[in-house]
C-alpha cells in the first residue's frame, strides 16, 4: 500500500494546548496514523502517514473541525507518498515551542518576513544584494541546498539566535532571504530577525519541500536532496524517496 504523508504546521494561539492533546491522539488512532505531532500555545507542528483517505480525513478535521474550531483555518501543508510506513508509531507531544528558537519576542502571530512563493523563489534568490541563508542544521545542508546559499553551521535551531547575533548585522545585511524544510523555521527565525531590526526578510513560503514539488528540475536551483524527519531520510524533486532514486539510477542503497 502506497501510504500518504502529511506535513504541516500553523502558529496559531492555542492556550488551551494542553487539553487538545488526548482528543487529537484518538482522532489520530481512530484513523491508523503514525508520525508525530507537536502541541504549543503558539500553535501546532507535524508530520504524520496512513491511508490516503484516513490522512484528507484528519487534515480536514485539523482544518475546519470541532477539535480546533477553526483556528488552524491557514495550516501550510504539504503531501508527499512513501512506500513503506515511514514512522514506527504515533508521538502527540506537548511544547513550550513547536520549533525551539528560545526567544519570546519572535512571534510569528504577530510579525512575519515577505512569503515568496516557490515558482518566484529563483528571481528573488538571484538578485545580487541578497544574502541567501539555509537556516537548517549542519548535517542537512551537508545532503543539499540552494546554489549560493550561506549556510550557519549550527547543530540544532536553537543556535540560530547566536549566529544571528554574531554574523549578522541589520545595516549590513539589507536584504535577506531565508528559507528551511518546509517552512516552520524560517517563519520564527524571520520574525526573530524583524524583532532585532532587520528591515528586508523574505523567507521561501512551504520551503524546500514546497519547491522541490513545484519547480520543474530543468529549472531548479536546488543541489542534492531534502533531508527529511523520518526514515525515507531524503526526498528529492516531484518529492521521490531516496530509496526510490537511487533504484532509477540502477545506485544500491548501502553504496
Amino acid at each position: 500500500m502506497i501510504h500518504k504523508v502529511a506535513a504541516f504546521y500553523q502558529f496559531a494561539a492555542l492556550p488551551d494546548y494542553r487539553e487538545l492533546r488526548e482528543p487529537l491522539r484518538a482522532l489520530c488512532a481512530d484513523l491508523a496514523l503514525k508520525g508525530s505531532v507537536l502541541l504549543a500555545g503558539e500553535g501546532i507542528n507535524g508530520t504524520i502517514a496512513g491511508a490516503p483517505d484516513a490522512i484528507d480525513a484528519f487534515t480536514h478535521e485539523l482544518a475546519h473541525g470541532a477539535l480546533f474550531g477553526g483556528r488552524l483555518n491557514n495550516l501550510e501543508l504539504k503531501f508527499s507518498t512513501a512506500e513503506a510506513m515511514p514512522f514506527g508509531r504515533l508521538k502527540v507531544r506537548l511544547k513550550k515551542e513547536i520549533v525551539t528558537l528560545g526567544d519570546a519576542a519572535a512571534d510569528p502571530t504577530r510579525q512575519v518576513g515577505t512569503y515568496v512563493d516557490a515558482r518566484e523563489w529563483n528571481a528573488l534568490i538571484a538578485s545580487p544584494d541578497m544574502l541567501v541563508l539555509d537556516t537548517r542544521n549542519a548535517f542537512e545542508v551537508a545532503m543539499g541546498t540552494f546554489e549560493g546559499a550561506v549556510a550557519p553551521e549550527i547543530k540544532s535551531f536553537g543556535q540560530f539566535r547566536e549566529f544571528a547575533a554574531e554574523q549578522l548585522d541589520p545595516a549590513r545585511h539589507r536584504r535577506i532571504a531565508m528559507f528551511c524544510t518546509g517552512g516552520i523555521r524560517c517563519e520564527k527565525a524571520s520574525a526573530h530577525l524583524l524583532a532585532r531590526g532587520f528591515a528586508e526578510v523574505y523567507h521561501l513560503k512551504g520551503g524546500i519541500l514546497k519547491y522541490l514539488e513545484e519547480v520543474p528540475e530543468a529549472q531548479s536551483r536546488w543541489r542534492g536532496e531534502c533531508f527529511v524527519f523520518d526514515e525515507r531520510v531524503a526526498l528529492s524533486h516531484g518529492l521521490r524517496e531516496k530509496d526510490k532514486l537511487e533504484q532509477d539510477m540502477g545506485h544500491d542503497r548501502d553504496e
